[in-house]
C-alpha cells in the first residue's frame, strides 16, 4: 500500500463545526485503482454519534429549518445544486479516486446529484395537501409534516449520488439529518457537506458522522431520538437495521440487494439486446444493486447470443477510471475483490461453464489495483449459488428458457425483486411478461436508465419503501389529519 503526499484529512460535520473523533482509530481511504492512501477519516464513537443525534433533535425542535417556508428551503436546495455544478470537475476526480469508477460514470453521478436537488427544490413548492367533503359542520384536511430526525446511511457504490438521493428529500421535507457515509468511500460526502456549509444551512440541521456501521450505523438505528432510518446496502445489513429500529417503531426505508433478470426473447432486436445486456451487468464493474446479472435468453438464439455477448465483452477496456477510453473501472476494495473471486471459484465448482474471464487483471499497469476481467458463466442451473446470490461484481450468468411461462418462472425464482427487463419487438408480449416480473424497477428494450422523477425500490428481500420521485419525499413526511369544527357548540352526547 502506497501513501500519497497529499493525503486529505477528512473530518465530521456536527452542529456546524468540522470535528475529529476522540477515537484514536483512524480509517485510511484507498484509491482502488492504485492502492494509494488518498485520505484519512475519523471513526466516531457511540457517544459522539449519540451527541450528534441530540444536536439534530434540538435543531429540529427549534424550528430553525422545519419552520422555514417551502420556498425558503427550496432556495437553499437550488443553491446546493448550483455549487455541485460549479465543482463538477473536482467532484468527478474525487469520486473516481474514492470509488474506482470511470470518469464517465462519475460525471453522470455528479450531474444527477445536482438534478436531484433541483427536483426536490421544485417539488416542495407545489400543492401537497388535501381537503375532504365530510358532513357539516366539520372541515377535514390533510397536511404533510417532516418526520423529525432522519438517520441516513449510504453504500459505497455510488458515494455521492446515493447521499443526495437521501439528503435532498430529507432536507426538502424539513427534517434534520444525521448522515453516515460508507466507511471506504467518504471523500465526496465531505465535499458535499462543505457545499451545505457554503450555502448557509443552519447549524445542527445537516450533520455527518463517519465510522463503522457496527458503531455509528447501529447507534443511529437503535436511537429513540431518530424518527426515520433510510438505508441503502446489503439485505443482510438491512435486516439488522430493521431489527435495531424496532425500539421506537421508527419509520424505515430500505433499498437492499438484487439478482435481477434480463429476459431476451428471440424476436428482440438482437444487437440492441446484446448491447444493453453488456451495460446491464458490466456498468459500474457490476457493483450496482440493480445490475442485470441473470441474463435469460430464449433457447432458439441462445448459442448465437452467447457467442456475440462473449465477443463484445472481450473488447471491454478495464483500467483506472481517469484514463481515456477505459469502460470499466476498479473493484472498490480488497475485500470486495476477494468476494467476487470466491464466487467465481464457487461457480466453477458448481459445474457452470466459464465462457469468459474469471481472473484478476494484474498486467499492463493494473498490478497495483483491484481489477477483474468481465466474467461470463453459461450452462447454469437455477439453484446454483452464482444464480441465486448477489455477487456484486462484473459476473454474468446466462440461462436459457423455452417460452414465456418458463421465462417468468426463472425470472421470479429468487429472494430478490429489485429490477428486471424484457427485450422483445412484440409489444404485447413484452408488457405481459414485464407485468409478471416481481420487481420494482423494470425496463422494456432497455436496461439501467434512471430518472429522479420515478420511484426506485424493490419487492421481496430487495427492501421496503421507495427513493426518488414523490415517493421519495413521502418517506420523509408524516401525514396529519386535521378536523375543524365550524359550529362551536356542545356536542350533546351526554345528558346534563
Amino acid at each position: 500500500m502506497t501513501v500519497t503526499t497529499n493525503v486529505m484529512k477528512l473530518k465530521m460535520y456536527i452542529n456546524g463545526e468540522w470535528r475529529n473523533s476522540s477515537n484514536a482509530d483512524i480509517n485510511e481511504v484507498i484509491n482502488p485503482a492504485t492502492k494509494e492512501v488518498i485520505a484519512t477519516a475519523p471513526r466516531a464513537t457511540k457517544e459522539e454519534t449519540e451527541e450528534t443525534i441530540q444536536v439534530a433533535k434540538d435543531a429540529f425542535e427549534s424550528g430553525v429549518w422545519s419552520g422555514l417556508s417551502a420556498q425558503e428551503r427550496a432556495q437553499f436546495l437550488f443553491k446546493i445544486a448550483d455549487k455541485i455544478d460549479e465543482k463538477q470537475d473536482e467532484l468527478v476526480e474525487l469520486e473516481v479516486k474514492d470509488n474506482g469508477k470511470t470518469k464517465a460514470e462519475a460525471g453522470f453521478d455528479v450531474s444527477d446529484a445536482a438534478t436531484c436537488f433541483r427536483y426536490y427544490a421544485g417539488l416542495i413548492t407545489k400543492p401537497d395537501g388535501e381537503t375532504y367533503h365530510v358532513p357539516e359542520p366539520v372541515q377535514a384536511m390533510v397536511v404533510r409534516e417532516p418526520v423529525g430526525v432522519a438517520g441516513l446511511i449510504v453504500p459505497w457504490n455510488f458515494p455521492l449520488l446515493m447521499s443526495v438521493w437521501k439528503i435532498a428529500p430529507a432536507l426538502a421535507a424539513g427534517n434534520t439529518i444525521v448522515f453516515k457515509p460508507a466507511e471506504i468511500t467518504p471523500v465526496t460526502a465531505m465535499k458535499l457537506f462543505e457545499i451545505l456549509e457554503e450555502v448557509g444551512i443552519p447549524k445542527g440541521v445537516a450533520n455527518m458522522v463517519m465510522g463503522k456501521g457496527s458503531v455509528v450505523g447501529q447507534t443511529i438505528a437503535e436511537s429513540k431520538d431518530v424518527d426515520i432510518v433510510s438505508f441503502t446496502g446489503s439485505t443482510e445489513v438491512g435486516r439488522r437495521i430493521m431489527q435495531a429500529s424496532s425500539g421506537n417503531l421508527k419509520k424505515i426505508s430500505l433499498e437492499l440487494g438484487g439478482k435481477s433478470p434480463n429476459i431476451i426473447f428471440a424476436d428482440a432486436d438482437f444487437e440492441t439486446a446484446v448491447d444493453y445486456a453488456l451495460f446491464g451487468i458490466f456498468f459500474g464493474a457490476g457493483q450496482v444493486c440493480s445490475a442485470g446479472s441473470r441474463i435469460l435468453v430464449e433457447e432458439s438464439i441462445h448459442e448465437k447470443f452467447v457467442e456475440r455477448f462473449v465477443e463484445r465483452a472481450k473488447q471491454i477496456k478495464v483500467g483506472p477510471g481517469m484514463q481515456e477510453g477505459v469502460e470499466v473501472g476498479a473493484i472498490v476494495s480488497q475485500d470486495q475483490l476477494e468476494s467476487i473471486l470466491e464466487y467465481i471459484e464457487i461457480g466453477k465448482k458448481e459445474g457452470a461453464t466459464l465462457a469468459l474471464g474469471g481472473n484478476r487483471l494484474t498486467e499492463n499497469g493494473l498490478e497495483n489495483g483491484y481489477f477483474i476481467e468481465p466474467t461470463i458463466f453459461t450452462n447454469v442451473t437455477p439453484k446454483m449459488r452464482i444464480v441465486q446470490e448477489e455477487i456484486f461484481g462484473p459476473v454474468a450468468v446466462i440461462q436459457k428458457f423455452k417460452d414465456e411461462a418458463e421465462a417468468v418462472k426463472l425470472a421470479n425464482d429468487t429472494d430478490f425483486g429489485l429490477a428486471g427487463a424484457v427485450f422483445s419487438q412484440d409489444g404485447a408480449k413484452a408488457l405481459r411478461v414485464i407485468k409478471k416480473v416481481r420487481s420494482g424497477i423494470t425496463w422494456v428494450n432497455a436496461y439501467h436508465p434512471t430518472y429522479v422523477e420515478a420511484p426506485w425500490g424493490g419487492y421481496k428481500q430487495s427492501g421496503i419503501g421507495r427513493s426518488l420521485g414523490t415517493y421519495g419525499l413521502d418517506d420523509f413526511q408524516e401525514i396529519k389529519q386535521i378536523n375543524i369544527n365550524l359550529a362551536v357548540e356542545p356536542v350533546g352526547w351526554f345528558s346534563n
